[in-house]
């Protein structure tokens, strides 16, 4: 067990690569409890969301979510987040746990002087498990009368899920893997019930429950953002290669648009984010400094580890946008070695089409 955000959280359970493992060819199941939620109501709902939120929420229906992000003036990450359009005047916006204090904060400067919004963290009135894997469906459809087929990638509704009534059962997940996210109450005993639960309806699949260490490299190998890693508030959009979330179009300037406007009239972002695999034998970790060949030092590792399906050593890294290039060659410094490594796509892992719902959008 380790803090987390200020929560008690498992780095593994039965152990890492079979949490893994189990998430990329059955069902896993994560208490994800811990992520925050913001919701925003009122007749002004949808303005606050477009100033406050880079990507479009004007283009969302009812019953649907995108992948978005809070921006400081300057175009950097407050967080990134996940939107979810309830209704015609009703938004929530589930953010990271380890900067819900600073998003709710940021949330009300921003916001707070706008008539016809009412601003509500709901944080702890709910508990999330996300049931993920190509056998999550069949897990959760044991616990619900919902049809879940028809649910596509990033959309969700409401309905019954062990019993309790009005659960937001969503399609979302982060992991690169078909799954679900549900929001029960948060009470002890009713978490408990469901987690215990889900797991019994998984048990002819393999399921198992996955802590923090499987869903880091689950995201990783699927190329999604880690607030502190890939995002924070020293880097933009541009730099962290998210720009197909932020609408410079959408009409509404919002926070960070005018920053990122200069930026792309200067030129763009002097580095950007990019997937690297080892060539040679070591595993590039976070924080290990990145190099060119000839020597110097260009950047550094915000993630990496070994992927445990694709059985490749793999790393996200910002470098100069000289190295961005597929199939470019630099070096990382492995305990005082320098290992070969190329610049690869992402994500390094990408579903079955065939599996999926619609294609994998997020973190």
């Amino acid at each position: 067990m380790v803090d987390f955000g200020g929560w008690d959280m498992p780095v593994q359970y039965s152990g890492l690569i079979e949490e893994h493992m189990a998430v990329r060819t059955g069902v896993g199941v994560f208490d994800v409890s811990h992520m925050g939620d913001i919701q925003l109501r009122g007749p002004n709902s949808l303005a606050a969301v477009q100033k406050l939120l880079m990507n479009d929420a004007s283009k969302l229906q009812i019953g649907q979510a995108h992948y978005s992000a809070m921006l400081y003036p300057n175009g950097t990450f407050v967080d990134d987040v996940i939107l979810h359009k309830l209704g015609e005047n009703d938004y929530l916006i589930v953010i990271n746990a380890g900067t819900r204090e600073k998003d709710v904060q940021w949330v009300r400067q921003v916001l707070g002087g706008m008539s016809g919004l009412h601003i509500t963290d709901v944080s702890d009135y709910y508990t999330q498990i996300a049931i993920q894997g190509p056998k999550a469906m069949a897990t959760l459809q044991k616990l619900t009368s919902v049809d879940l087929a028809p649910i596509r990638n990033y959309w969700f509704t409401w309905g019954q899920v062990c019993g309790l009534y009005n659960v937001l059962i969503a399609r979302t997940g982060y992991t690169g893997e078909d799954g679900f996210e549900i929001y029960i109450p948060s009470d002890e005993i009713t978490s408990a019930r469901v987690w215990a639960e889900v797991l019994a309806a998984g048990q002819e699949f393999g399921i198992v429950p996955c802590g923090l260490g499987a869903r880091n490299t689950l995201r990783l190998e699927s190329a999604m953002a880690l607030y502190g890693h890939e995002i924070s508030d020293s880097l933009n959009v541009w730099e962290a290669n998210l720009g197909r979330y932020c609408k410079m179009e959408k009409g509404v300037d919002f926070v960070g648009r005018e920053a990122l406007l200069e930026v792309q009239q200067k030129g763009g972002p002097a580095k950007r984010l990019v997937g690297l695999e080892m060539i040679e034998r070591g595993i590039g970790r976070d924080g290990y400094p990145v190099f060119s060949l000839e020597g110097e030092r260009i950047g550094e590792i915000t993630s990496g580890s070994p992927a445990p399906f694709l059985k490749k050593n793999i790393a996200l890294a910002y470098v100069p946008m000289a190295f961005v290039e597929l199939r470019t060659e630099v070096a990382v410094e492995v305990r005082g070695q320098n290992v070969r490594a190329r610049v690869v796509p992402t994500p390094f892992y990408k579903r079955a089409k065939a599996a999926a719902a619609a294609p994998p959008t997020q973190a």
